[in-house]
């Protein structure tokens, strides 16, 4: 099957690059086993871009090839190594190139040079363990994974950008007339259906220059499929003005300058979104002796409906000058009616903000679902062949407040929890008492949070969300404070290494100042005791 040279519309396939994994290293060099982490931030992958190239005329390209994909980014390495960048793959478009889903959603108009639009940006690189650390994690023993570039299926479809467009019947004398007012060279022959593709033409009438399109002819029912014109309406909603070009030499039966006026126009009514452009009449072929007559008699008629008629020969060239300059002084009305920026703007529409990171909802089954954009994508940069970097995760969900809502909304243990929606959904049971802490007595790769019961941690959690709530006006300030910190035990005080052996020295020194104290106190009292003449049991005194 050929390939046509000319295409307006195709469906394209387009995948961002992947973002690198982060790396996971630890310094090590002579004298200094253990120099910190230092793995570097994996690359982020390409992105594929849509960029408005006057040389293009035509979305042949994407026919032939309709699946584009940009390189992934490199993983992270030792030595503070950040991976390198996928490249983006820019694609060019002709002017005009509207992007829409499959579903007919439009997603960017690209008009004028230069104009770009993302239509798949590439994932973000994973973190290294350099970047995770901190001073409650001094040394991860994980990073974390690079993202999936964005995949999805648009629809390009090829606007052409004219002032003018002409419509009519096939052999009207488009192609011909666009020819004669212009540079463009269209093929010109005697039978019906010889234009195939728009052409676009630049016409120059004193001072004004405007362009011109030529539309492949329109019969009745194009609208609804029939002939070729229906799959060229679209070239014409971007013009400030119509020209009907009409054949008033044919010899076929049923035909007229009125009826195929009628004709033209119910067809541009069924396409829609054509009313509000100005209408001109050009008779055509009026070098034809029984045409001049034809339109001499029609001319009348038509000014009666409210048009603009210029009688005209593109063979003899009669009557295009005054077609020229009105086609002109509709063009620089439209122009002046329209808004001219100083410099060129770039838009950005940032993404809505102060809403809910994330919704918790019941499934029929008894389990939650979580959905959100945070939670999806730390689970997507999570690798859970990792302990350390599944508690992390649990970090992360606990201080955006997934766990409070969930027992809120009366959660138990044991509960099956989703993240996500299938195919790349995490599921888990709900535990409660896996808290976040400061730093972690246990291996590298390891989190000893899964096994372990921290009540002190939720303590600490609760104080800071009363907080929060007192501050948001959330909750009423408690009048009595004095029963604030009782109750607690000792074995329930959260305490670091460092401050447990501190507390640890505190107490044996106090021990053994109270030790003394007594020890004083007894020999007072034997001493007063002695000077009394009162007997003292020795046994008894050394027991006590």
């Amino acid at each position: 099957m050929a390939i046509p040279s000319f295409v307006d519309r195709v469906t394209v396939h387009v995948t961002g690059g992947n973002g690198g994994n982060g790396c996971a290293s630890v310094h090590s060099e002579k004298f200094k086993p253990l120099g910190g982490p230092d793995g570097g931030n994996g690359g982020d992958g390409g992105s594929i871009i849509l960029r408005v190239d006057l040389d293009q005329t035509t979305l042949v390209d994407y026919h032939r090839s309709s699946h584009r994909s940009a390189t992934n980014g490199q993983q992270g390495k030792g030595d503070h190594q950040a991976g390198s960048k996928g490249g983006d793959i820019i694609l060019p478009v002709p002017d005009g190139t509207v992007v829409s889903t499959p579903e007919g959603e439009v997603l960017a108009d690209l008009v004028g040079a230069g104009s770009e639009y993302v239509a798949a940006a590439g994932g973000k690189g994973g973190l290294g363990n350099a970047a995770l650390a901190s001073s409650s994690r001094k040394a991860p023993g994980f990073a974390l994974l690079g993202e999936d570039g964005e995949e999805r299926t648009i629809v390009l479809e090829l606007k052409v950008v004219a002032d003018i467009g002409l419509v009519g019947f096939p052999s009207a004398g488009k192609s011909s007339l666009i020819a004669s007012i212009s540079r463009a060279r269209p093929k010109i022959a005697d039978y019906p259906f010889t234009t195939l593709i728009p052409n676009l033409g630049v016409v120059v009438a004193g001072e004004h220059i405007f362009t011109v399109a030529d539309v492949p002819g329109l019969i009745e029912g194009a609208s609804e499929g029939r002939g070729l014109g229906h799959d060229f309406l679209r070239h014409v909603e971007r013009c400030a003005a119509l020209v009907h070009v009409i054949d008033c030499a044919t010899y076929e039966p049923g035909r007229d300058p009125l009826s195929d006026l009628d004709t033209i126009e119910a067809e541009l009514k069924a396409h829609g979104g054509l009313e509000d452009r100005p209408r001109l009449i050009a008779l055509n072929k009026i070098d034809v002796p029984d045409a001049k007559e034809i339109a001499e008699m029609v001319t009348a008629e038509l000014e009666q409906r409210g048009y603009k008629v210029f009688p005209i020969s593109t063979a003899s060239h009669e009557g295009l000058d005054a077609l020229k300059f009105a086609m002109a002084e509709i063009v620089e009305k439209r122009r002046a009616e329209e808004e001219k920026p100083d410099t060129t703007r770039i838009i950005l529409r940032p993404r809505a903000t102060g809403g809910p990171e994330f919704k918790v909802k019941k499934t029929p089954d008894g389990g939650w679902l979580i959905q959100g954009e945070k939670p999806e994508r730390w689970i997507r940069q999570t690798d859970f062949t990792n302990a350390e970097a599944t508690g992390y995760l649990a970090d992360r969900l606990n201080r955006l407040g997934v766990e409070r809502q969930l027992l809120e909304l009366g959660a138990v243990a044991g509960d099956e929890v989703t993240i996500g929606d299938a195919p790349n959904s995490v599921v888990f049971d709900f535990a409660p008492e896996v808290q976040a802490g400061a730093e972690l007595l246990s291996r590298r790769g390891e989190d000893q949070r899964l096994d372990e019961d921290r009540p002190a941690a939720q303590r600490r959690k609760d104080k800071d969300y009363q907080y929060h709530a007192l501050r948001e006006g959330e909750i009423e300030r408690p009048k009595d404070l004095s029963e604030y910190g009782q109750g607690w035990v000792e074995d329930e005080v959260d305490l670091t290494p460092a401050e447990a052996k501190a507390a640890q020295k505190a107490a044996e020194k106090l021990a053994r100042k109270q030790a003394r104290e007594l020890a004083a106190a007894q020999e007072l009292e034997a001493e007063r005791l002695y000077a009394l003449g009162e007997t003292i049991d020795i046994d008894a005194e050394s027991n006590n």
